[in-house]
């Protein structure tokens, strides 16, 4: 994060809002142990964790000190050092479709302290985020969410969906192409710097992946501390017949009441081609003594089905949203994705918080947009939420018009929006 971002003053609206309900809204000091150590075990009790133990506090400081982190404080409570409403932010780059980036202003670890529900601090922490944001000429906001009903009001719409999935490897066998390369062991300290050359190489491959910081990163290619499941975790890499790295899967192995019958638990598997793909499916798929492969956060179009000898061997289990988008800059937004056909649209925007409204016309030629403000007469009226689910390319114009949240031509708003390769985030923040 730019220095600007991370020492942008406290927002005066939530602010005031805060004081008004008798609590206080502060920028944590992050080079302060104490505070922030407090901070990061609000954050922990926020999403039901255990109180984080000292190597891992001191982990977390590490990880996440060059975050924007805002806490509010009750100062009526004797001696209170413990926040009781918690947010933190950076700026990361977001895939778009065409392959280029916008900066996305992350929101992570909202909470709130059930102690001091409907006092108004999520209001306040969301609202502040998304000032700041704006004021800082950031064209998107985005976060992924534990609940599905709370930021829509926000003007946040979902924009990726992740599918979840169980094999049943008893029932079926690898009927995918040959598989060459090499796969080896490995562990997370060796293939450290490697596997995150691996990781910015997917997440610039797919409209909706983020670009990740050291944090999320290294989360993915093994456990942090305080994991209880620590000592099962495998990490297995994939190499071209060249010797290229290109892919890696991060699992672990789950007893069973039968010892043939264990199952894996896939943490995170990245490929950069079909290559790696598929043979790092097909290991998976073929470990010995075990009967069930679980992997979740993958993308609505994982071709598994088609890998294997019996296609109800392999089971999405769910759908859910995943990553949620705000627009908060129409123009800056639309002109940084690319777009798989031309035309013409005049989009009149709404949005209740004042960020983003009005009429805008959008010509593509060529794939690229320009966008400007206009008084004609909208060919398509959509609320931002709206705005920000079709955004990276996912097929939902005509469902969000059938539910009444979309007026006008929304079959000519999905040919041009909508993408052949469907956007995917394919871990949280």
């Amino acid at each position: 994060m730019n220095e600007t971002a991370l020492s942008r003053p406290i927002d005066d609206e939530s602010a005031r809002a805060v004081s008004e309900a008798g609590l206080r809204l502060t920028l944590v000091d992050t080079t302060d142990d104490a505070a922030f150590d407090q901070w990061i075990a609000a954050d922990f009790r926020g999403f039901l964790s255990e109180h984080p133990k000292p190597e891992v506090l001191a982990e977390a400081r590490d990880y996440l000190r060059d975050r924007r982190t805002t806490a509010v404080y009750d100062d009526a409570i004797p001696s209170a050092a413990s926040p009781i409403g918690t947010v933190n932010s950076w700026i990361a780059p977001v895939t778009v479709p065409g392959g280029g980036t916008v900066p996305g202003w992350a929101i992570s670890s909202v909470t709130v302290a059930p102690t001091h529900r409907r006092r108004g601090i999520a209001t306040a922490l969301l609202g502040g985020e998304l000032r700041t944001a704006k004021a800082l000429d950031v064209p998107i906001a985005i976060l992924t969410v534990s609940e599905s009903v709370i930021y829509g009001r926000w003007g946040f719409g979902p924009a990726t969906f992740a599918s979840e999935w169980r094999v049943d490897t008893k029932r079926v066998r690898w009927a995918g192409p040959p598989t060459g390369g090499r796969l080896s062991f490995t562990d997370p300290a060796a293939y450290r710097e490697t596997g995150h050359r691996v990781l910015e190489r997917v997440m610039a491959g797919r409209a909706g992946e983020i670009g990740l910081s050291p944090y999320l990163a290294d989360r993915l290619l093994g456990p942090l501390k305080g994991n209880s499941d620590a000592d099962k975790y495998q990490l297995v890499r994939y190499d071209s017949p060249e010797g290229e790295p290109e892919g890696f899967v991060s699992y672990l192995v789950k007893d069973g009441d039968d010892f043939v019958r264990h199952s894996v638990e896939v943490d995170y598997l990245a490929a950069t081609t079909d290559a790696a793909f598929t043979a790092l499916w097909r290991f998976l798929l073929e470990l010995d003594l075990v009967a069930e492969v679980h992997i979740t956060t993958r993308g609505v179009d994982e071709p598994l089905p088609f890998l294997v000898s019996d296609v109800r061997g392999a089971r999405v289990t769910s759908v859910e949203d995943h990553l949620w988008v705000r627009i908060l800059d129409v123009p800056a937004a639309l002109t940084a994705r690319g777009y798989e056909q031309d035309g013409e649209l005049v989009l009149g925007v709404t949005d209740s918080l004042g960020f983003a409204g009005g009429r805008y016309r959008l010509r593509v030629s060529g794939g690229r947009a320009h966008v400007e403000e206009t008084a004609d007469s909208p060919d398509v009226t959509l609320p931002v939420s709206s705005l920000g689910s079709i955004y990276l390319g996912h097929d939902a114009a005509r469902g969000l018009a059938t539910a009444g949240k979309i007026e006008g031509d929304a079959d000519a708003l999905d040919r041009l929006f909508r993408t052949a390769v469907p956007p995917r985030l394919s871990t949280w923040f």
